[in-house]
């Protein structure tokens, strides 16, 4: 029996893989940018949170040495829940 090579240059390629190769590189290109908006968000996130820090911290006008025994006592301190949370848990 006599062996048949194949040329792969022959054969034709499946149209479907080019299209999954193509739609891979497009979803790719979406994580990375989605990826890079989602960093972007967490930084403005935590800025703003520091801002909002600092103008509590500002408007309270504690010294910055007494402020570490301050948030010891508030974390010490639980504090109660606005009346409209506990009307959405219930």
């Amino acid at each position: 029996m006599k062996e048949t090579l194949i040329n792969p240059c022959r054969v034709a390629a499946n149209p479907r893989i080019e299209k999954i190769k193509l739609g891979l590189e497009k979803t790719k290109e979406k994580i990375s940018k989605l990826q890079a908006r989602q960093r972007d968000l967490e930084r403005q996130l935590v800025e703003l949170q520091n801002a909002d820090i600092l103008a509590v911290v500002r408007a309270i006008d504690v010294p910055p040495e007494e402020l570490p025994e301050l948030i010891k006592r508030l974390k010490a301190q639980p504090i109660p829940k606005p009346l409209e949370e506990e009307n959405l848990e219930n």
